[in-house]
């Protein structure tokens, strides 16, 4: 496995790559303090294609005023470790100087899907994804590009940016890794106390439960799974709920709460971000109606 720390380095060993046949180049951006979640990417990746390239980067133009960047967890030894094991080829872990090394005056900006859910908690938010998505597209080139749908709204977001924008890479949506009692996977989680990550086990249950009583049609109507989620994530008292909403997906359009669900078409996602503590987590299920799975 080979860390590379600069972008003309890397454009260097891929088109080496390229020109040698090894076949396509599967990518993986990451923020590191890498888990299972990113385990799971990482091994498709390997499955489908000649190179793996994995990037480390703590992006700092997706973070807000008084978010945690400085304080993100980082560790790079034990990252590049874990990605060795998953038969990484390619670890990329540029500085914030060598991605950024003037000050950004071109942003990519992907509207309307952005501006509810964690775009409207976190203004600001996604137009520092897709920048850097961009730029890192850009330096790879990938032919397939992994990201875990526990941020359902990122691959939503990147996917609309990949169709508007041309961009030659295929976007492979990836299922949410979870802890055996069903907490999500997620970087965020070392924040957590041990009472906060008992009670956030409420997440991925209240999710399920709504799931069910749709699928048993004792929840018929999008108001009806607002208030089961929000009712249910309440009774945790170190819950802070920030948003629990149902919309369609992948277009993202709010489902008022008087519509009946068996009259929805398209896969339904619900979503919610809950904090506990200092501690934002987020969690959705995807739900098809006339499926019922």
């Amino acid at each position: 496995m080979k860390v590379i720390r600069t972008i003309d380095e890397l454009r260097s060993e891929l088109a080496d790559g390229r020109s040698s046949g090894r076949g396509p180049v599967g990518f993986i951006p990451t923020m590191g303090y890498l888990h299972e979640g990113h385990g799971s990417l990482m091994e498709l990746a390997r499955k489908q294609s000649g190179t793996v390239v994995v990037s480390i980067f703590v992006n700092p133009i997706q973070f807000g005023p008084g978010e945690d960047f400085e304080t993100y967890p980082r560790d790079e030894q034990r990252d590049l470790s874990f990605a060795k094991s998953k038969g990484v080829d390619i670890v990329f872990l540029p500085s914030v100087n060598e991605m950024y090394p003037q000050p950004t005056k071109t942003k990519v900006s992907v509207s309307e899907l952005t501006s509810l859910l964690c775009g409207a908690s976190r203004p600001g938010h996604f137009d520092g994804v897709t920048t850097v998505v961009n730029k890192l597209f850009n330096i790879v080139k990938p032919d397939f590009a992994y990201f875990g749908m526990k941020d359902a709204q990122q691959v939503a977001v990147i996917e609309q940016m990949v169709r508007d924008l041309n961009l030659d890479v295929k976007i492979v949506p990836c299922p949410i890794v979870r802890e055996a009692d069903g907490l999500a996977l997620s970087s965020r989680n070392v924040y957590l106390n041990d009472e906060e990550r008992m009670q956030a086990l409420v997440l991925s249950k209240s999710l399920q439960d709504a799931v069910d009583g749709m699928h048993k049609g004792i929840l018929t109507t999008a108001g009806e799974v607002r208030e089961q989620l929000t009712s249910a994530i309440s009774k945790a008292p170190l819950a802070d709920i920030d948003y629990t909403e149902i919309l369609q997906f992948p277009d993202l359009v709010s489902i008022p709460d008087d519509a009946e669900l068996e009259t929805i078409e398209n896969a339904i996602i619900l979503a919610l971000a809950v904090k506990f503590g200092e501690t934002r987590l987020i969690d959705n299920i995807l739900f098809q109606p006339k499926a019922g799975a």
